[in-house]
């Protein structure tokens, strides 16, 4: 398929399941798209088995194949929807808890790794898939970070309290690109074997943790800083929200050029432009362009990114034989979740007052997506590979349609539970 024909395929059928979903479904817009996606996909898997001489699926199959799942997502579609995420952010909220959301963003995600890697070594070889150690932290390492754009697209659904909220957004915003950099640290070393694993000691992993994530940090600031004073010295919005789109493009370009982290590198700029920048260098007028444009742009791609989801599985492919580690996976994840969560939430509590419930809160909407799914499918055709894109697959369909579809009312009756009590003490 040509490039053309790709985009008017994925426009055309975002546009048609949601106007679906928005007619007979109701769900929350995004999570409709990757249920109609996925019930789509299943329908053409069973239609192709049942009715082998359709060959309906083999066609589908050949087009969605057609879209590399990983560079449009990982090289495209993320910088703009972490810079449309990020540019939202107060940054007042997100300084106010600095430390919290750092710790669940590095140390949390790392704890995470090593626990979800554990258990999926451990329960793999019970059950005789015998996934070796370091491809187990592999998986750990993809699944752990929370997905940006899905957190941030469910939080749009829900009234959380604003504290809590700003350590959702936050963290969801800085521990993916941390989650990148564990990531690539590992399939180095795990794809090496046990020559990669004397090769790249603790200080060569310290090193290249520090370089991709402060110097992604580092560029994210001077790029941002260099599009504000542009933007200070004029006004007119058109040319302002170009400037803003050649900051997030450019510097996410550079990034991976020199092999930064072009997450965190757009997510501060973003933070820098929505905040400094919008306060100092942009007039009202130009102020509600530039977030308009950017929300605009923000529902476009998470629309596209969504039904990609849904549809990624016939790529992926259902091994019935992987199930049951798939199965599995998902409470091994949320345990994780919960326990790297809340370890230093309740060690940060004697200092900092949380809302109550939030570890509940934040393990339950701490949703994976379609970063996870980019990183498995970027893996090295090892013989691992199928059985961790299930396990994948498996943990981002119940993240985004369970947990995603589950949230508001979890919010509703912890808030519920709060108001309660507040009035029992008084």
């Amino acid at each position: 398929m040509t490039l053309l024909e790709i985009i008017a395929m994925l426009f055309a059928l975002s546009a048609l399941f949601g106007y679906i979903n928005h007619r007979l479904l109701r769900l929350p817009h995004t999570i409709g798209l990757v249920v109609i996606a996925l019930a789509s996909s299943l329908s053409l898997i069973a239609i192709d088995r049942f009715v082998p001489g359709f060959e309906v699926d083999d066609t589908v199959r050949n087009a969605i194949s057609s879209i590399d799942f990983h560079a449009t997502l990982m090289e495209g579609m993320l910088s703009v929807l972490l810079f449309a995420g990020a540019v939202h952010i107060d940054l007042s909220e997100l300084a106010a808890r600095k430390w919290t959301i750092g710790i669940l963003a590095t140390i949390g995600v790392i704890a995470s790794t090593f626990m979800v890697g554990g258990a999926i070594w451990y329960l793999s070889d019970l059950l005789g898939f015998a996934i070796p150690f370091l491809w187990a932290l592999v998986f750990g390492a993809l699944i752990s970070p929370t997905d940006p754009v899905a957190v941030l697209g469910i939080l749009k659904t829900v009234h959380v309290p604003r504290p809590l909220e700003a350590k959702i957004a936050g963290e969801s915003l800085f521990n993916d690109g941390v989650g990148v950099v564990v990531f690539s640290i590992l399939v180095a070393i795990a794809v090496g074997g046990g020559a990669g694993e004397s090769a790249i000691g603790a200080v060569d992993v310290a090193r290249l943790f520090a370089v991709e994530a402060l110097g992604g940090a580092l560029l994210g600031i001077v790029s941002g800083y260099l599009a504000y004073l542009a933007m200070r010295g004029i006004d007119e919005h058109n040319l302002e929200v170009l400037i803003t789109l050649a900051l997030v493009t450019a510097s996410y370009a550079i990034a991976l050029q020199f092999h930064l982290s072009g997450p965190i590198a757009v997510v501060v700029s973003g933070i820098f432009i929505g905040n400094h920048g919008a306060r100092f260098a942009m007039s009202e007028n130009t102020r509600d362009h530039v977030f308009q444009f950017w929300e605009l742009l923000d529902e476009i791609l998470n629309s596209v990114l969504f039904l990609l989801i849904g549809l990624e599985v016939l790529v992926v492919g259902i091994n019935p034989e992987f199930l049951p580690l798939a199965l599995l996976t998902i409470p091994v994840v949320l345990l994780a979740r919960f326990t790297s969560v809340g370890i230093p939430i309740t060690l940060l509590s004697v200092k900092e007052q949380f809302t109550r419930g939030a570890i509940t809160l934040l393990t339950w909407g701490g949703l994976r997506g379609g970063i996870s799914v980019a990183l498995a499918l970027s893996l090295p055709e090892v013989v691992f590979k199928p059985v961790i894109l299930t396990m994948t697959y498996a943990v981002v369909v119940f993240s985004i349609v369970v947990q995603g579809l589950t949230m508001k009312p979890l919010v509703r009756r912890m808030m519920r539970e709060d108001e309660n009590t507040a009035g029992e003490d008084e």
